[in-house]
């Protein structure tokens, strides 16, 4: 018999609210995947019935299919280690690095059949806590099945400087507290109408912006986030602008576009247009477009231009999004740009310059909001503006070269950055990640040091705990449930672990005094899988609820 395999996450992938580079990316994952389809079925465990109905409707919707032939399990993470105990899973994958995997290792590594793999994706990077998260891969369970994946090169040398530093700081090595492995999956788009437009698509996109179809502008655009503080300061580049218009470049030759995700509190996007009227330099700002605005925008584009200057940014999707539609793209060299833009090829990578160490903004970032820092590391990240300038006047001046960068870049992205292909490189890194010989036995019993220990944290605020001596017998809520007068009342939230039938019999078995120790071997006995942990569960119940009392 053909074994299944089955793929596994603790997240929905698909969320709704704001428009997020991870969002995006990580519906785009999904769509990726099931496109491909290499698994029987997909296991969804999520936290809340919201998200449980809310993913349930969007498979219906999007993937009819595949929903009505049941290959979808949509449970609560309640269910999850009776789940991995029973059944077999290829891989578990995280949409999110930072904050699942190594509690998912544990419950792996305890309950589960075969140890499989589980990888994370990065996203951002440069929040103040995540250290503490990435304090929980360095423990005895982390195998080298485990994986975080980035999306970029800079991206690893994040992660390892990361765990360098906690070994460092805690005098931990890498014998003792082994990490996962680290390797580089870009994210990806899904291409759809973002082509090369030709003559009259571009004229008709432009007349939808209320521009001109036959205006000979050079349309610069900037989209993305438009904040300083967590995607990039546009201020450097109406400088370089500047230094153009200084140098004999009319202010009729050019345009700048600016669409993105605003807040609505946000005052920063008038202070832009107010600078670029006071330059004379005619600017267009596409608050919150649409998707039909956001086509609009690419399509009547000349140069695409992003200076990321924070260590939020870690990837880039507009650039992707940008080379897809055939534009050159005018980009920091810095974070993951540096993967995405072929230098003087499809576009051009603007030189920057930072610091080596931050210590005063390393002490106070954890009492800060995340923008508060964020800001501070951006102000102190420079890309270089005559560098800028250059490239922007080399690209104005020279219509050609725009087309045959923005058609290498075009060629790139629809080969290499499609959602296709990035999943088919995760089904290989999980395919190899299976291959890794591992002692599935000597982690069984690994205990995370993170993770509370509940029961012994808390032991001595009871007078006693139970014991195999403990002796115990029917209560009268007991007895009434034994003749049949009453019945158990068990709320929601505990139905899960309490099994009713055994609740009546235990009634039963204790209508004498017994000792815990074989209270426990009867309920095992007429119980199947019950653990010594269940026994004892149902035991504390019974005697919270009068089923059961102590016999002293």
């Amino acid at each position: 018999m053909k074994t299944q395999r089955i793929w596994g996450s603790l997240d929905p992938f698909h969320e709704s609210g704001p428009i997020l580079g991870r969002k995006v990316a990580n519906v785009g994952f999904l769509n990726g995947l099931l496109a491909i389809d290499p698994f029987d079925e997909y296991h969804f465990f999520l936290s809340g019935s919201g998200a449980k109905n809310s993913l349930s409707t969007f498979f219906q919707k999007a993937y009819p299919s595949i929903f009505k032939q049941n290959r979808i399990t949509i449970k609560d993470r309640r269910d999850l280690p009776e789940e991995i105990a029973k059944r077999e899973y290829f891989c578990f994958h995280q949409s999110d690095c930072i904050n699942y995997p190594a509690h998912l290792a544990r419950i792996r590594n305890q309950y589960a059949q075969n140890i499989f793999p589980i990888t994370g994706t990065t996203h951002s990077l440069s929040y103040s806590n995540y250290g503490s998260y990435f304090l929980n891969y360095l423990w005895k369970g982390t195998t080298p099945r485990d994986c975080i994946v980035t999306t970029s090169t800079t991206g690893i040398r994040v992660v390892e400087k990361y765990f360098e530093h906690l070994r460092e700081g805690l005098g931990l090595t890498e014998a003792t507290h082994p990490s996962p492995q680290i390797r580089k999956i870009p994210l990806g788009i899904d291409p759809g109408q973002l082509v090369p437009p030709d003559e009259h698509l571009k004229a008709q996109s432009k007349r939808n912006l209320s521009i001109d179809g036959a205006d000979e502008r050079v349309n610069i655009l900037v989209f993305g986030r438009i904040a300083h503080y967590s995607k990039m300061d546009i201020l450097p580049l109406l400088r370089a602008l500047q230094r153009l218009f200084a140098s004999g470049i009319g202010r009729d030759k050019v345009r700048v576009l600016i669409g993105g995700w605003r807040s609505d509190e946000d005052d920063f996007p008038e202070t832009l247009a107010q600078l670029a009227r006071n330059m004379g330099l005619e600017m267009m700002i596409v608050g919150r477009p649409s998707e039909e605005k956001k086509l609009d925008l690419y399509r009547s584009a000349d140069i695409f231009v992003s200076i990321s200057d924070n260590p939020q940014e870690t990837f880039g999707l507009t650039i992707l999004e940008a080379g897809a539609s055939g534009l050159p793209v005018v980009a920091s060299d810095y974070d993951g740009y540096k993967d995405l833009v072929v230098d003087n090829e499809t576009g051009i990578l603007i030189e920057t310059i930072g610091p080596e160490t931050t210590p005063d903004i390393d002490m106070i970032a954890p009492l800060c909001f995340d923008n508060h820092y964020h800001l501070l590391m951006a102000q102190q990240t420079a890309v270089e503006t005559p560098k800028l300038a250059a490239a922007l006047e080399k690209l104005i001046a020279n219509p050609q070269l725009r087309t045959e960068m923005g058609a290498a870049g075009a060629k790139r992205v629809h080969k290499t950055f499609n959602w296709t292909s990035v999943a088919k490189q995760h089904v290989a890194l999980w395919e190899e990640l299976n291959t890794v010989p591992v002692d599935a036995e000597a982690l069984r019993d690994v205990l995370h040091p993170v993770q509370v220990r509940l029961g012994e944290t808390f032991s001595h605020y009871y007078t006693e705990t139970l014991t195999p001596e403990t002796t115990v017998m029917t209560g009268n809520t007991g007895m009434a449930i034994y003749k049949g007068r009453e019945f158990p009342l068990i709320y929601k939230g505990v139905d899960r672990y309490l099994n009713e039938e055994v609740v009546r019999k235990m009634a039963f078995f204790a209508r004498k005094p017994i000792q815990v120790s074989e209270l426990n071997e009867k309920l095992k006995s007429i119980a199947g899988e019950m653990s010594t942990q269940d026994a004892q569960f149902h035991i504390l119940w019974s005697l919270k609820h009068d089923i059961l009392e102590k016999v002293c």
